[in-house]
Formats: C-alpha cells, structure tokens, sequence
C-alpha cells in the first residue's frame, strides 16, 4: 500500500503484463529532469523509493530534451520487449512539456503532462499513460504527490474524471481494448521511395529466422564474399558473440547500440551509419526500433555465443540504467 492507504496498479493480464511474485518490484520507474525540474523530480524519486513494491531508477538532470530520450528509449524499450516488471517513466522540467514532447518520440511511448490528479487518472484511463510529465516551476511538491499517487493506482480503462466517474459504456470499451495495439502499430512516416541500390535489392525479399537469436531474420543474398539483409523487432538482443570473420555492415534503418567487449568501445548506430567489426570480436548488441542492415563478410558463416540471452538483457539494463557506454 502507498501512503495515506493508496493501493499501487500491481501490473495484471489487463494492463498486459504479468504479475510479479513477491520477491520482485511490481513498478520499475526511470525518472529524471531538467534543471528547472530537478528539485521536484528528487522530492518524487524519495516519496517513490519510500513506497512498497517500487523500484526508481534515477538518471539525474540533463537538458530537458537529453533526459527525455534516455528515459523514453528505456521505458520504449521494455515495452517492446515485455519485461517485467512493468516500467514506467517519470520526468520534470519548466514546463512538464518538453520532457513530455521527447519522450513521446520513441514508439509504446505514452507521455502525457498532468497538473492535476483527474489529468493522471484521465492518461492512465484512456491512453494507458506510461510516462508522467511534470511541471517544475508551477507543481508545488505536495500536488505532484497526489498526481503521481493517481498515476500509480488507476489502471487502464478505469472510471475517470471525462467517463463522469464511471465505467466507460461498451462502445467505449471496445474502442480501448484494441488501442493501444493499434497505437503501437503506428509506423514511422513512410520516407520518399529510395533509389539506394542495397534498399532495391531489399525489396522482395523473404527473409528466414535466425533461430540463435530471438527477433531476428536474415536472407542471404550473395555467396563468397557472403552478404545479407538481417533485421530484428524493436527490443531484441544479441547476446555476446563473436565470429571467425571480421564483417562490415551499413545500417538500412532503425537504431541500435554495439557494445565491442574486447575493444570496451560501444557505437550508437542509425539510418546510414557503418561499422567494421574485426574476427573474434566479442561483441553484444541491442536493438531500440525495428531494425535492418545490409552486412558483409569473407567466408562461410558462423557464430559462437560468449553469454546466454538472460545475462545479455542484464548487462544491458544495467549499461543503459547507469548511462555508461
């Protein structure tokens, strides 16, 4: 229970995930804020660490837009792929805006800016809020408190302040149970089509699972030297591994981190960006968006696994959680 007998949303089947056993939090929350915000987002993380079943994860102050994409691409990546416990964000600055416009980039990103308890409750309620913005300058401690206590308790499609206090009428009901699927769905802009010759050679392609590493498909499209198209889902993970070759690869779109173990190097890479890894290599790589790149190598393929996929997504939540590279 939270103070003042306040019960927190213990994540079920209904808000789509499972619930915890009892050794483990029921919330995991990133928090963080500008400098305009900081002042509140500290008073928020202790009321937060003194609640049962809450574990805070506080990445500190940084420019409202810096903070914003560290605390969206983690919580966009958990949603992405599932974990449990349930995370959410937490964010403040001047306005409770900025952080709340950022954060919303990153996809089952659900910010939402509230000064009031009914706005926590409507978010939650209607657009399963994950993510709370806050206003530094205009929210005294006491009120952000209340609104964050009502971000914790109401779960998705609960009676709110716009359902009049009651439950939502079937119609309604039906709507909210398919949209959040359906909001997760939305794609990015489609960009003009491409005249690159490596996205041409893309179309068509069926691709065939990589059956070592979840969430990925590959086609390989030419043998000696051996290239491929490989993509994998938003939130996968490769676990540390290295080959005999050394391969080049170009990223088609999406965005993922490479951590080299053996040169302790890690490389942030997006749209068009290339990277060499040499033979034996030891490296482990997580993927923030779906993803596709175009890879080369000399040789026939192959792939020796240096850690399972467990120790993998620790090493990273704790990488990405400490903000180290």
């Amino acid at each position: 229970m939270a103070s003042d007998g306040i019960c927190i949303a213990v994540p079920t089947e209904e808000n789509g995930t499972a619930a915890p056993s009892s050794d483990t939090p029921a919330l995991k929350i990133y928090a963080g804020a500008d400098f305009f915000g900081c002042n509140l987002k500290d008073a928020l993380v202790a009321y937060l660490r003194s609640l049962p079943g809450v574990e805070v994860v506080d990445l500190g102050t940084d420019k409202y837009y810096s903070i914003a994409e560290q605390v969206g691409r983690l919580v966009s990546s958990s949603a992405a792929g599932g974990s449990s416990p349930e995370t959410r964000g937490l964010l403040s600055c001047g306005t409770g805006v900025g952080v709340s416009i950022f954060a919303n980039k990153f996809p089952r990103v659900y910010a939402a800016t509230c000064s009031s308890a009914g706005d926590a409750v409507n978010a939650r309620s209607i657009s399963a809020c994950n993510v709370l913005a806050v206003s530094g300058m205009n929210t005294a401690a006491d009120d952000a408190v209340k609104i964050v206590d009502a971000w914790l308790r109401t779960p998705f499609k609960a009676p709110c302040p716009a359902s009049g206090g009651v439950d939502w009428p079937d119609d309604i009901q039906a709507f909210l149970d398919n949209a959040t699927a359906e909001m997760a769905a939305i794609p990015n802009p489609s960009s003009a089509a491409s005249t690159c010759a490596i996205c041409c050679l893309r179309k068509g392609i069926e691709f065939e699972p990589v059956g070592i590493m979840p969430g990925g498909e590959m086609k390989i499209v030419r043998e000696s030297p051996t290239s491929a198209i490989v993509r994998f889902k938003a939130g996968s993970v490769e676990p540390a591994h290295h080959h005999t070759f050394g391969h080049d690869l170009v990223v088609m779109k999406g965005k993922k981190k490479v951590w080299n173990l053996t040169k302790k190097e890690s490389y942030d890479l997006e749209d068009g960006d290339f990277l060499f890894t040499p033979a034996g290599d030891v490296h482990r790589v997580k993927y923030f968006t779906d993803t596709e790149f175009f890879i080369r190598w000399d040789g026939d393929w192959d792939i020796f696994l240096d850690e399972d996929l467990e120790a993998a997504k620790e090493a990273i939540d704790k990488e990405l959680a400490s903000g180290k590279n």
